[in-house]
């Protein structure tokens, strides 16, 4: 049996709104001014079920400009009651309705500051704003501007804006009636489109809402594939059919997304037990399909190492691939260029060979040292200027650093940064220190991930919000099994039948053999989360106490500051601050 347009969300003829209008003694409910009338209408379907209006004392004088725009004077208000019992006595008129105003957040908040301040919670109101939605529907032809006065003569609204509650919330009911019935003709005909309707999204759009009808409303992933079965797009969501019903509404107004919808013509979905099975899915279909509307994790095998090869006379190289060769591994890295300064500070702080070539255990070549020998940057076993056992020692702890602590690197660059902020040469100071925060993190990223994928299975569980245990297998870095106990099972048993049933993942070499960086990171990020049970763990997962880890803090400090300066020169990149308006009334 198909569905109908209308199952993909609440039609808007049994939406119950209740459309409010304050008027107050300023501008700011925060900075003392208060609220001397409020008005309200309950419409549904454009029938009127009923009208809230009452004045309220302010306990405090009206200044005299607001008692002139408003007609309300402190004479009127003295006998009113206070906010105390006018606010309880709106909220329970306005119980169970979408609250509606032109200029939302203003009448709002003085609602909810005055809740709060009475100790009452608020209730979860969905709100419209008629104001904002206005401005994504009234072009120039039809209004100078957006202000109530302007749409409620654009909209032949039979009540004229006068500056009093009811009278002001009676013509927000036209202007609502009015966008709704404009919107009702390009398909708009749910409170969701309605909320969060966009002129961008054009009618070819709305008009492929069909995609979305069967998929269910649970976790999973969506694929959005054209006429020839190619996938196109690649994502996640808690709600399958929500979230691609936004595609053709508003909530998605991306050019490229559009310009994706348009070519699409079927949505495929795949159910998930869990969020985490849903964003790993994602990421192993975006790997095989690389979907040419994904900009992120497409390529998860474009990636480099730092290597510490196992010959004599190690060096450090820059590898793409981990091999089974027993040598020491640092990564993955996401950029080459972020890859090169991580070996940088490694060779700034250990002075062993840089050159490419294999050298015997035993060189006789007497070759000519290097510049980098020259300068005391290399021990240079070419020309037999250093012996086995000396070079061996400088490997022990550079390995050391890479896998256990890195205390080594960061107090030698530490102290050179010092040493060039001393003498104002902050560039190649900065330089130093773009070079330790990619080693540092690079490390940290390293001992993580190491230490998960080195443990054959770990089972964790955590509770999610409907009081139900997910539960996940986790297979040397990769999820290997995903499901919910469910209500009244015996845990046990589904633990021990979900184990059975999980993917079999063989170990290899390297810091991410079973899995990509991105989607074992994600399984870190659940592990460490909040509430997390460990249900059973085969092996040891520990990471060093006196690794990378400890030193992200500063740098991560360090880089969120740099982002958030701007320069005196970049003007552009300052946002402007609004002052709030000093009057407490709208037009």
């Amino acid at each position: 049996m198909q569905r109908s347009f209308d199952e993909l969300g609440r039609p808007l003829r049994d939406i119950t709104f209740c459309v409010v209008d304050l008027e107050t003694t300023g501008g700011s409910a925060e900075g003392g001014s208060m609220i001397t009338e409020i008005g309200a209408v309950k419409v549904r379907g454009g029938e009127v079920l009923g009208e809230f209006q009452t004045l309220v004392n302010p306990r405090t004088e009206i200044p005299a400009f607001i008692a002139v725009l408003t007609g309300i004077t402190n004479g009127m208000v003295s006998d009113a009651p206070p906010i105390e019992a006018a606010l309880p006595a709106f909220l329970e008129f306005a119980s169970g309705c979408v609250l509606v105003a032109h200029n939302a957040p203003f009448d709002v908040g003085f609602l909810k500051h005055f809740a709060e301040q009475q100790g009452r919670p608020w209730p979860r109101f969905e709100v419209l704003d008629t104001a904002k939605l206005a401005r994504r529907v009234v072009t120039r032809d039809d209004a100078p501007n957006c202000k109530l006065s302007s749409l409620a003569k654009a909209f032949n609204s039979a009540t004229t804006p006068n500056h009093r509650a009811l009278s002001d919330a009676r013509a927000t009911v036209d202007v609502l009636h009015g966008l709704m019935e404009r919107l009702g003709g390009v398909g708009v005909h749910t409170f969701e489109e309605l909320s969060t309707f966009s002129s961008r999204v054009t009618t070819a759009q709305r008009k492929k809402r069909h995609l979305a009808e069967g998929l269910p409303h649970a976790p999973g992933v969506y694929l959005f594939r054209d006429d020839r079965a190619r996938v196109l797009y690649v994502g996640t969501s808690r709600d399958l059919r929500s979230r691609v019903r936004s595609y053709f509404t508003a909530s998605e107004t991306r050019s490229r997304m559009g310009e994706m919808v348009g070519i699409a013509s079927v949505v495929d979905g795949i159910e998930c037990a869990t969020g985490l099975e849903a964003e790993v899915r994602e990421l192993r279909l975006i790997a095989e399909h690389k979907p040419r509307y994904n900009r992120r994790s497409r390529f998860p095998e474009r990636v480099h190492f730092v290597k510490l090869t196992r010959e004599p006379w190690p060096r450090l190289s820059l590898v793409r691939r981990v091999l089974d060769d027993d040598a020491d591994y640092l990564g993955p890295f996401s950029s080459k260029k972020t890859a090169e300064k991580c070996l940088a500070a490694l060779h700034d702080t250990f002075p062993i060979r840089q050159c490419s070539d294999r050298m015997a255990r035993d060189p006789r070549d007497s070759r000519s040292p290097c510049v980098l020998a020259e300068m005391g940057r290399c021990l240079s076993p070419c020309d037999g200027s250093v012996d086995e056992a000396t070079y061996a020692a400088v490997v022990r702890q550079l390995r050391d650093t890479l896998l256990q602590r890195p205390d080594e690197v960061v107090d030698a660059i530490n102290a050179r940064m010092a040493a060039l902020a001393e003498d104002e040469r902050f560039e190649e100071a900065g330089n130093h220190r773009d070079r330790l925060a990619a080693f540092v993190r690079a490390a940290a990223r390293t001992q993580r991930l190491s230490a998960l994928t080195r443990c054959p299975e770990i089972i964790a569980a955590r509770r999610d919000e409907p009081g139900r245990w997910e539960v996940h297998v986790v297979r040397h870095g990769r999820l290997a099994a995903a499901g919910v106990i469910p209500p009244g099972a015996d845990a046990a048993g589904f633990v021990a039948t979900l184990r059975m049933s999980a993917e079999t993942v063989l170990s290899g070499p390297g810091p991410v053999p079973a899995a990509t960086a991105e989607e074992t990171e994600k399984i870190l990020r659940w592990l460490e989360s909040p509430g997390i049970r460990l249900v059973d763990v085969d092996g040891e997962w520990t990471c060093p106490v006196a690794g990378a880890t400890r030193h992200l803090a500063v740098h991560d400090a360090v880089n969120q500051s740099r982002l958030s300066l701007v320069p005196f020169d970049d003007r552009r990149a300052l946002s402007t601050v609004h002052q709030p308006p000093s009057l407490g009334v709208r037009s």
